[in-house]
């Protein structure tokens, strides 16, 4: 397993590396000078204008720009952004576990809406009951997500001022107050994920109960709950792993168009400031640690299997 472990984590320096050199020239490929941008009114002075391109290094070829970027990331040192000059790593370090939070947040909620009635409406053979739970999964993939967000807003904040509409403490300052105002973002942003893994949840189960053990186990006299949650449960669970780690990303990028939607300070308002702002090294950094994280997330997926499944075993 150490091996296994190790091997992986090798093999995303290729990926993480091949992911950073797009996100610059993506970051490189936005309209605008960013020596302009960095000098406003003063960029009509061409001294001034070259002075700052040389501060930049906008004057080196791109690829030693790249390699003095990648430097400075490896160094922990994302540079400063051109519009407010502060480090960035300081303001993706304020603003990145608003995201993390949110897009764990999310997965839990979703998980713990799927699972059940996933599992149940394979269990239980009813043709209500598999009616209902096609039109909620195919309702919850169907609504866009920022629709959802206002009607929610609309229904929840405005109308019944149960949430709060722009209040997001930090989870360390106030937990329990962090935990209740990121609820609603959380919820819409699980609905439609809840509605993919209900239909993997189901069509897993479904599988596992054709299986000779379960059949096995019910020969033996054996509880319909003991069936469920000691051998149907986690064997079941294996192909909802992996979606997991596929769907981790979405909810990362999906958490851009939620934290627009309830002003939340995340990563996502922040890259989407940038753009509009032709801010391309915040931009770049915000992408570049978006990537990695969910490049982390699939690893610890895939290093999940084996404890969920005895069987899997990695030489």
């Amino acid at each position: 397993m150490i091996s296994y472990i190790i091997r992986r984590t090798l093999f995303l320096i290729p990926i993480l590396l091949v992911a950073s050199i797009i996100v610059f020239i993506i970051g490189h490929s936005m309209p605008g000078d960013p020596a302009s941008i960095m000098l406003g009114t003063e960029a009509a002075d061409p001294e001034k204008l070259e002075s700052a391109r040389r501060q930049l290094g906008l004057n080196k070829p791109l690829y030693l720009q790249y390699l003095d970027w990648i430097t400075g990331v490896l160094k922990g040192d994302l540079g400063v952004s051109l519009r407010t000059e502060k480090p960035i790593s300081d303001l993706i370090l304020n603003r990145f576990p608003y995201t993390i939070e949110l897009a764990i947040y999310a997965l839990i909620m979703s998980l713990l809406i799927a699972i059940p009635i996933g599992t149940l409406s394979a269990a239980i053979d009813s043709d209500l009951l598999e009616w209902f739970v096609q039109l909620i999964m195919l309702a919850g993939m169907s609504i866009p997500a920022f629709w959802s967000g206002i009607v929610a807003i609309l229904f929840f904040s405005v109308y019944l001022d149960v949430f709060p509409l722009v209040n997001f403490p930090q989870i360390w300052e106030a937990p329990l107050k962090n935990l209740f105002s990121l609820f609603l973002p959380a919820l819409v942003l699980a609905i439609p994920n809840a509605a993919v893994f209900t239909r993997m949840a189901r069509s897993s189960s479904l599988e596992t109960l054709q299986e000779d053990y379960i059949r096995t186990a019910r020969s033996k006299g054996l509880s319909e709950s003991s069936v469920l949650f000691k051998h149907l449960f986690k064997n079941a669970l294996i192909p909802l792993v992996t979606l997991i780690g596929i769907r981790m990303g979405y909810l990362l990028g999906g958490s851009v168009i939620i934290e627009q939607v309830f002003s939340i300070p995340g990563l996502g308002r922040l890259g989407v400031q940038a753009i509009f702002q032709r801010d391309y090294p915040v931009f770049q950094s915000m992408v570049l640690i978006i990537t990695t994280s969910f490049v982390i997330v699939n690893l610890i997926v895939d290093v999940l299997y084996a404890y969920i499944d005895p069987r899997i075993r990695y030489s």
